[in-house]
C-alpha cells in the first residue's frame, strides 16, 4: 500500500484547527473528506503538527496510505481538485517509504509570527499578522529572545490543557527582525508545546513595549508557572514554515 507524503499549505481563519473534530470545520477533516472523494475509502491524513484554531501554514507535512496506486501528481490535483474552495492547497504529493511519519519522524519544526507595527489598519493582512500600533523596541525583543534559547521547562509558556509528557523543550531558535512596519518572529525546534509560541510571542511584546525586560523574561521561565506568562498572542499571526526531516 503506498504511503505519500503531502506538503500542505492553509489559511487556518475558517478551521478549528488541524485536528480533526466532528461538529467543527478542521483542515484535517477537510483532507480526509478530499481523500475518500477521490477514492472511495475512508483514510486517516496523519500531520506533522496540530495547528490551532487561526494558525496557517505554508508547509504543513502529512501522510495518507492509499489501497490503490496513484501516480503522485494525481494525488495532488485530485486533492485539490475535491478541496476547492476551501483555503488548503496541496502543494506536492510524493511516494515514500511506509517508516515515514509524518509526526514522528520529523526531525525540526519551523515557525514564524508576523507583526505589523504600524498605526494603519490592516487591509490585505486581516486575519494574517497581529497589528500593534504601539511602536516595539525590536532590539530588546531579540535579546529577550535568547533567554529562552536552549534546553528548559516551558511550563510557563504551556497551555494549561497541554497534553505533552514533559514541559521541557530544546529551543533551537528563536529570533525577531524588524523590515519596515513588518516584525517576525522566528523560531524552531525538534516540537514545541500547546501554545508555546504564541506564548512566547506575547511575552516579548510585553519586552518590546518597555513594560518587561530581559530579566523579567528570564523570572518568567524560571517560576514554572503558567500565571507568570505575559499576554498570549492571537492565531492569526503564526505560521508553521516548514519541517524537517
Amino acid at each position: 500500500m503506498p504511503r505519500y507524503k503531502l506538503i500542505i499549505e492553509y489559511d487556518g481563519a475558517p478551521f478549528c484547527g488541524w485536528q480533526y473534530q466532528d461538529t467543527l470545520p478542521s483542515v484535517q477533516g477537510a483532507l480526509e473528506a478530499a481523500v475518500t472523494a477521490m477514492t472511495g475509502e475512508t483514510l486517516r491524513v496523519s500531520g506533522a503538527g496540530r495547528t490551532d484554531a487561526g494558525v496557517h501554514a505554508l508547509g504543513q507535512v502529512a501522510h495518507v496510505d492509499i489501497a490503490r496506486p496513484f501516480r503522485p501528481d494525481q494525488v495532488r490535483d485530485a486533492l485539490n481538485a475535491h478541496l476547492r474552495p476551501q483555503p488548503i492547497g496541496v502543494l506536492s504529493a510524493e511516494i515514500v517509504p511506509e517508516t515515514f511519519d509524518a509526526r514522528f519522524s520529523a526531525i525540526r519544526r519551523h515557525y514564524v509570527y508576523r507583526i505589523a507595527n504600524r498605526r494603519a489598519n490592516l487591509a490585505l493582512d486581516v486575519g494574517r499578522a497581529w497589528r500593534l500600533a504601539r511602536p516595539l523596541d525590536v532590539a530588546a525583543m531579540h535579546a529577550a529572545a535568547q533567554v529562552l534559547t536552549g534546553r528548559h521547562d516551558f511550563t510557563t509558556f504551556r497551555h494549561t490543557e497541554c497534553q505533552a509528557k514533559s514541559p521541557e523543550k530544546t529551543l533551537d531558535v528563536l529570533d525577531v527582525a524588524r523590515d519596515g512596519d513588518a516584525v517576525t518572529v522566528t523560531t524552531s525546534a525538534r516540537s514545541f508545546l500547546h501554545s508555546q509560541v504564541r506564548s512566547m510571542v506575547g511575552s516579548l511584546v510585553w519586552v518590546g513595549h518597555g513594560r518587561w525586560s530581559a530579566a523579567d523574561m528570564k523570572r518568567a521561565l524560571e517560576a514554572r508557572d503558567r500565571a507568570a506568562c505575559g499576554p498570549v498572542a492571537p492565531p492569526d499571526g503564526l505560521y508553521l514554515v516548514r519541517v524537517d526531516y
